[in-house]
């Protein structure tokens, strides 16, 4: 999810998501989280969903701030970021839909 408000300043971002867009790279703390959290729960991606959306929310806030020619290893570019948001807000979440389909 994109900052509530597009116009918001970094200073009147959530505390966490500003360490995250000041971590070297950017949103690095949350894409380790997501990887932590996958090797706790033996790669149930369902039990990680809201870690992808934290991710998500990290990246499409730098981008929002610094542009989409801004790069950080940790977020996918901002065409493909704006799909899988858009993907994620109409659906249950990829890990979902892959649960389903294994079934």
């Amino acid at each position: 999810m994109p900052p509530k408000d597009p116009n918001q300043s970094a200073s009147d971002m959530d505390p966490s998501l500003q360490r995250a867009l000041r971590s070297d790279p950017p949103c690095f703390p949350r894409a380790c989280a997501i990887q932590s959290c996958l090797q706790k729960n033996q790669y149930d991606e369902q039990k990680c969903t809201k870690l992808v959306d934290a991710l998500y929310e990290c990246c499409a806030a730098l981008y929002a701030i610094n542009g989409d020619d801004t790069k950080s290893v940790c977020c996918p570019k901002p065409s493909l970021l704006r799909i899988k948001m858009e993907q994620r807000s109409n659906t249950a979440g990829d890990a979902e839909l892959l649960q389903g389909k294994r079934r």
